[in-house]
Parts: C-alpha cells; structure tokens; sequence
C-alpha cells in the first residue's frame, strides 16, 4: 500500500499533481483513481467529467502530444508508466512554463483547459487514461491549440530520444512555439437580453463577452434555447427580464411574464448545469414586500406582485446552482427610456409633473451595475446573492425628480403625490413602499457603488452633451 492521498502543485498555475492511494498485493493492485468526496477538499477542481478516453501504447517510446483542448483533463495510467510533459500555451506571465511528471499507478495529474499535454511511454503495454469535462467532436479539434515537442525554447527532456521514438505525422508538424496565439483563460462568457440597458453597459464593462440580442437568443423560446450553440460557455450572464411591471397583472401579461422570468431561467439553469458555467442572474427589489427600510441578502421572498413572484421564482431556480450570483438591483437607469430622461425632457419643456413620493429607494446606474458584476466574476468572489445599486441616502421618486429639475435649472417645479392617487384609473402593479437595499455584502469584496447623486448629474451631463 502506498502513502497518503496527497496534492501538489506545480510551477504551472491550476496544473496538480494527485498522489493516489494504490494497494497491492500478490494478485495486483487496486487504486481509487477518481474519487471526488476525497479529491475536491484537497484542491482539485470539482471539474464534472463526462468522457473517458484510453490510449494503449504497445511499445516503450510512443509519444504524443503537444496538445492544449479547450476543456479540464485528469490523466493517469491503468498499466505502465509514461514521462508527463505539460506547457503552459494560455495568456497570461505562464506561457510557455514546462513541468514534466513520471505517472505510475500511485500518480495522477490535473490539467486545466489551455495547458498543452504531451506524454511518452516508459514501458510496453502502457494504457494511459484520462478523464475530460467536455464531449469530444470533430469541429472541438478546431479549438485546440498545440506547439512542437521537439521545441528548442521549452526544451523538454525526454527520457527516449525523439529521434528514437515513435510519433505521429500530424504531432510532428506542430508549430513553434513562437508561432503559437494563446489560449484564452477562461471560456465563453455570453449575455442575454443585450439589447436593454444592463446589456449595453455589459458591453463595455465585458468586452469579450459574446452580448446577445433576443433575435440571437430568446429565452423564452425553448426552440431558441435548444439550437443555440453553448460549447465552452463558461459564464452566463442572464440579463434578459420581462420588466412591464404593469403589464404582468393582465391576463396576457402574466403568461408572457412567467414564459420569460421563470420557464426561461429554468432553461438557462438547465443549460448552466449541463456545461458546469457560472450563471450570473439579475434579480429585482421587487421580490420583496417592502415592509422592511432596508433590506439584506438573506431576508425571504415576498412578492406583492405577478412581476414580483415571477422573479422570486427565477431567484429560487437559480439558487439550485453551485456556481450562481444572483444581482439584486432597483430602480434601473441607462441607455434608453428611463424615469431620469423622461423627467429631464419634462424640465426642458417647462412641465412641472405630479410625481409619487410614497416609494422609497436609490438609483441604479446600468454602467455601475455591469462593472460590480464584472468585478464578482474577476475576482472570484464567493457565489451567493449580492445587493448591487448606487450608494447613499434614500429618496423618493420625487426627491429625485426634484434633484434633476435643480440640476437642470428647469423653470418649472415638482409636486408630491400618493401612488394610489397616480395609479387611479390605471392596471398598476402593487409596488415594494422600501426598495433600499443593503450593500455591505458588496463592499465586503472589494467593490464601493458610487453615489446615486452622483451619477445622477453625471448621467443628465452626458445626455446634455449628446443632445448637443
């Protein structure tokens, strides 16, 4: 019997060597090669692997390689011993790094997806293993990226001369490194509902990311949803919402609502679990009744509204995932029809408008919402539900109206009104009366929202200027 179970890194960042448990008697060995409950407290990746591969090597020299696939590999032997070349082929201070390990039955080794992989084996008779969290398909091969095992600037020190061992043409005629483009780090990262206000500041905030109008993806449609190609997707940012709040109390509304905050979701956390990716989730104050000043990520649902349960409802779906961040917001404004552009046009115009001051919380910048969201994913904070809007005092509807006709210099003035006096006559949807939300959990990780005030005036100055 061998030592311990036992991980190791290595001078390759994510690339771990496993130290297996192997025991042996006159008859063989046994050996648990994979075993998850044990593995992933010590530091390997709960990678989900779903694809067994075996390469049987009938004689000492076989060497394959180098090869880097856009998916996590766990290599080991069933019989034999092979000499394990690794190279660090994705972006980043690494490239290029080598690490070479020999694996016999008591050794396994974690490759995260990037970093290329080359083996030779030791002994006849060799049968190397892996375990993959990717299919394999012809058009994947087109993902990969190799580089030369003969490469003079990595150097790798093959036991076997290569001049004496047996490769393939096609490992033969693999690039230089020099002429090799980097793998990227992570996976894809795609954003539904690219057309509204959050998903046109996720395109600034998410350069790379793949952001999706609703003719590219619609959620709601389960035909969309099962054509759409998710291979690689590594991060899902879901800002795709019914939000006619008023809408969702009519008969027709409330269908439409749930086809697209509930089934929809249902569809993106399916398609979440299916490839292991993290899926980010926009939430709403809506999910609350209201009755609490202030609230935190932890209290529970308890919507007034048909917009409000359907939005409990996605929460509570996506919650079922391991890797999910579900972004609570309120009062959301950016690029296109807002309250704040329709209040500023109203200053410009000399009207003084009636507006409610019975519903109490701050603004959100869609600009400040997408770069709290890009920094929970860069900095790996801890998966959960997060607050996210601007920061500072509370106010009504109409302290903020009043703010932009003052910023203004309208000639015109604000006046105070009751939600029930505006709804009369109208389909109004109930309304959460406190939508403050807490952002402590936020600031926690690094990340302060601006001031509401703040980019309030800094947002009617951009307007100005592109009026202008």
């Amino acid at each position: 019997m061998s030592g311990d179970l036992a991980v190791r890194e290595t001078a390759i960042d994510g690339l771990l060597v496993v130290d297996l448990v192997v025991h042996g008697d006159e008859r063989g060995w046994f050996k648990e090669n994979w075993q998850r409950a044990k593995m992933v407290p010590l530091g390997v990746p709960d990678f989900a692997p779903v694809q067994e591969n075996m390469s049987h090597n009938v004689d000492a020299g076989v060497t394959r390689g180098f090869h880097a696939e856009p998916w996590d590999k766990y290599v080991s032997v069933a019989s034999g011993r092979v000499f394990g070349a690794w190279v660090d082929l994705r972006a980043g201070d690494g490239f290029g790094t080598l690490v070479t390990v020999e694996i016999a039955p008591g050794t396994a080794v974690f490759v995260p997806r990037g970093v290329a992989n080359a083996y030779q084996s030791l002994e006849s008779g060799t049968s190397y293993c892996y375990l993959a969290n990717e299919h394999w398909s012809a058009a994947a091969r087109d993902r990969y990226t190799f580089v030369n095992l003969a490469d003079p600037t990595i150097n790798c020190p093959w036991p076997i001369p290569l001049e004496e061992a047996t490769l393939s043409e096609a490992d033969q005629q693999h690039p230089l490194l020099d002429a090799v483009t980097p793998m990227p780090r992570t996976g894809r990262t795609i954003v539904t509902g690219g057309d509204g206000q959050l998903g046109r500041a996720l395109r600034a905030a998410l350069p790379d990311a793949e952001v999706l109008s609703r003719a590219d993806l619609d959620i709601a449609d389960p035909d969309s949803v099962a054509s759409f190609d998710f291979d690689h997707v590594e991060t899902i940012i879901n800002a795709a919402a019914w939000t006619a709040v008023d809408a969702a109390e009519t008969p027709e509304g409330r269908l439409g609502c749930w086809r697209t905050n509930v089934d929809g979701v249902a569809r993106l956390v399916e398609v979440a679990r299916r490839h292991r990716a993290t899926l980010v989730h926009i939430s709403s104050d809506y999910v609350f009744d209201g009755i609490r000043a202030v609230h935190d990520e932890s209290e529970s649902y308890a919507p007034l509204s048909a917009y409000g349960a359907s939005k409990a409802a996605g929460d509570a779906l996506v919650a079922t995932l391991d890797r999910h961040y579900i972004i609570r917001t309120s009062w959301v404004i950016g690029d296109g029809a807002n309250f704040v552009r329709t209040m500023a046009d109203l200053a410009a115009r000399g009207i003084s408008p009636a507006v409610v001051d019975d519903q109490h919380g701050r603004l959100t910048f869609a600009a400040d919402l997408a770069d709290a969201i890009a920094h929970l994913l860069a900095t790996g904070a801890e998966h959960g539900v997060y607050n996210v809007t601007n920061d500072g005092p509370t106010q009504t509807w109409c302290d903020i109206a009043t703010d932009i006709f003052t910023i203004t210099n309208a000639s015109g003035a604000v006046t105070a009104t009751t939600t029930e006096a505006y709804g009369r006559g109208k389909t109004l949807a109930p309304r959460p009366v406190h939508s403050t939300l807490d952002l402590a959990k936020l600031s926690a990780t690094g990340f302060t929202m601006p001031p509401a005030g703040e980019r309030l005036r800094h947002y009617l100055a951009a307007a100005e200027n592109d009026e202008h």
